[in-house]
């Protein structure tokens, strides 16, 4: 099913693969300066599940303040899964390198979010979600999240 009527998405109309999702929208609509979900494409994440190097594509990508998020609702049964953490070294790994050049080019930090959908309530503010940042190994970025609390 479409959704539309966003004023701070960066399209006019938005698919969720969950009702967690829709909520979480509801939220950054209210938080973020901008907001979307990725394409297939869009960012070339890849990970490993076996043999196979799948594309992996956040459930959103997050403006706000002083940082860019991405940011992944998950079932809280399949927070531990391996293919769910596949994807979050994956993306840890390259926002990484998003922090690095952002660092370095007077950009914005970049920070991962992996968000149990039990958590995703439409009364909770953006800030509330910054504790469940995933930072991977070895991750120097300077965080901003003060900020919004």
């Amino acid at each position: 099913m479409l959704f539309g009527g966003f004023k701070k998405c960066l399209y006019p109309l938005q698919k969720f693969d969950s009702d967690t999702e829709r909520r979480f929208a509801v939220i950054l609509e209210r938080d973020a300066q901008k907001w979307f979900k990725p394409a297939k494409g869009q960012f070339q994440i890849y990970y490993k599940q076996g043999a196979d190097q799948k594309e992996y594509i956040p459930d959103f990508v997050v403006e706000n303040g002083d940082f860019i998020l991405m940011a992944e609702t998950k079932a809280r049964a399949d927070m531990q899964s391996p293919e769910v953490q596949a994807k979050a070294e994956a993306a840890a790994a390259w926002y990484r390198q998003a922090a690095d050049y952002a660092v370095q080019h007077g950009g914005k930090a970049w920070l991962y979010l992996l968000i149990p959908h039990d958590e995703v309530d439409e009364a909770k503010r953006l800030a509330d979600f910054l504790r469940f940042e995933k930072k991977g190994e070895a991750v120097q970025i300077p965080c901003p999240s003060e900020r919004l609390k």
